[in-house]
């Protein structure tokens, strides 16, 4: 009786495992994954605009290397380490106000990828200039 209900209860077990995990809400892995749009051109520079607030929206972009080039951070009640943005390879450490839009100039960058992560290295975001 006893191991008809354990097996009983494991299958049960599996079976809402798969249930969930085919019915999940997209992860920021997902999110990563899919093209966007967050790169604009204005009076000749290039503006990157990424949200942060649990993490950074989009994690990956793609922009023109060479040019002009402003990082924007929106935050709208930003409470977390999203909030303190890190680029080593610039030495830029910048903390962004709870809501509101913060630029950083990025000059010109050259081609390759730059990396930043939040105030604890929890959250990560790339662009790659090409």
């Amino acid at each position: 009786m006893k191991t008809s209900l354990l097996i009983t209860l494991s299958v049960v077990s599996l079976a809402a495992l798969s249930f969930y995990i085919g019915t999940r809400a997209p992860s920021q892995n997902d999110a990563a994954s899919q093209p966007v749009e967050n790169v604009t051109t204005v009076s000749g520079k290039q503006i990157i605009e990424i949200h942060a607030k649990g993490g950074y929206q989009p994690r990956k972009s793609s922009a023109r290397a060479g040019i002009p080039t402003v990082l924007r951070f929106v935050t709208d009640g930003t409470f977390d380490c999203s909030s303190t943005v890190r680029i080593p390879s610039m030495n830029i450490s910048q903390t962004l106000p709870q809501s509101g839009a913060t630029d950083i100039a990025l000059n010109s960058p050259a081609a390759g990828a730059l990396r930043g992560t939040c105030g604890m290295g929890m959250y990560q975001f790339s662009i790659d200039f090409l």
